[in-house]
């Protein structure tokens, strides 16, 4: 017995030494490990969710699919009743042809002003043409009346010769002042004609404004029209149904969430004092929580530019006294390979991250 002791004594040492050892390992490997590596618990899966918004106003003519249905891009979710908004684009367009026969109206008048103006400057010119002409007359019978008179008062002519010259005098001073009267109205008709034939090619500039409007109008009935149709923007899962057949929305009311669970990627949030290690381009090896058996790969892609306090509702406001200092956590993108697998994976799923900074 009591030469046994020293053996097992031996045993024991060698055992715990075995163990120590084992333990040393695990901690130098673990040391190693930790230094190659930061990781955190503190992040989930994200793509991209969009809240689907009415464009119009009106009531819902038809539902064409089911709270959580996948969906193709370009699949018709919703239709509104379209009565009105057609009604609306052919008032329009009866108002739009209605703006260009104006134009047209009110071009041809513009150019009948224009020539009328013209005529009227040429009879103007006319007119005083004719001003010269029986101021002419009148002068000579003016002259032949002083002639007249002259001889009356010697009885060189008779007093019916006289009166002739008198009458001829008066015709001539009629004659002169009608032709003045006609050239002052004929200038005063050119002057108004001119007038208006710069009214009416104005009258045409606001005909050609009111089918600027009208087209710009049409647009816009157009594209309402086209919000009446809720079109899927991308493939994924359509939930968050709020809506019926048949009821009342108004622009801006909510109707349902698409979910794009096909490009998914990785929000992890560091503590600030691993940042300093973490780059953009490192590899990362990532477990989702809900599937332990699911293994995926990723790329470090991009910062979130502040930490994740600054996008609180209230952002903390540490210019106090009793200020107690807390790690701040920094959001990061990871983007997720290709090759990595995608089965039964969706947005807000827990995962754990593992970077390799060295």
């Amino acid at each position: 017995m009591e030469e046994n002791s020293p053996k097992r004594n031996n045993k024991k040492l060698v055992i715990g030494a075995i163990i120590l050892a084992g333990i040393s390992l695990f901690a130098v490997s673990f040391y190693l490990s930790s230094r190659a590596y930061e990781s955190t618990d503190n992040a989930q899966l994200d793509s991209d969710l969009l809240p689907v918004r009415a464009g119009v106003t009106g009531y819902i003519a038809e539902i064409r699919f089911k709270d959580n249905q996948e969906v193709k891009k370009g699949d018709t979710l919703i239709v509104f009743n379209t009565a009105e908004l057609i009604a609306e684009i052919n008032q329009i367009k009866a108002e739009l042809e209605n703006a260009k026969l104006n134009v047209d109206v009110s071009g041809s008048m513009a150019d009948a002003s224009v020539q009328s103006a013209d005529a009227a400057a040429f009879e103007s010119v006319s007119d005083a043409q004719g001003i010269q002409s029986a101021k002419a007359t009148y002068d000579k019978a003016i002259q032949d009346f002083n002639r007249a008179k002259q001889l009356l008062n010697i009885k060189a002519i008779t007093e019916n010769a006289y009166e002739q010259a008198q009458t001829q005098l008066n015709i001539a001073k009629a004659a002169y002042l009608k032709a003045q009267a006609m050239q002052q109205s004929s200038s005063s008709s050119s002057s108004g004609l001119k007038t208006r034939a710069f009214a009416e090619r104005k009258q045409v500039s606001v005909a050609k404004n009111l089918i600027l409007k009208k087209e710009a109008e049409l647009v816009a009935a157009k594209e309402r029209l086209r919000h009446a149709f809720i079109i899927a923007p991308f493939d994924g899962i359509i939930t968050r149904r709020n809506i019926q057949s048949g009821q009342f929305i108004t622009i801006g009311q909510s109707l349902c969430a698409i979910i794009n669970h096909k490009e998914l990627w990785v929000t992890a949030n560091f503590k600030e004092t691993q940042m300093n290690k973490i780059k953009l381009g490192q590899k990362v090896e990532i477990s989702v929580d809900a599937f332990h058996d699911q293994s995926l790969s990723g790329t470090i892609e991009s910062y979130g530019g502040a930490t994740g306090s600054r996008f609180a509702l209230i952002p903390p406001d540490n210019a106090t006294g009793n200020f107690i200092k807390i790690a701040q956590r920094f959001p990061v993108r990871i983007k997720l390979d290709s090759k990595s697998g995608y089965n039964q994976l969706y947005p807000g799923l827990s995962v754990f991250v593992k970077v390799k900074v060295n």
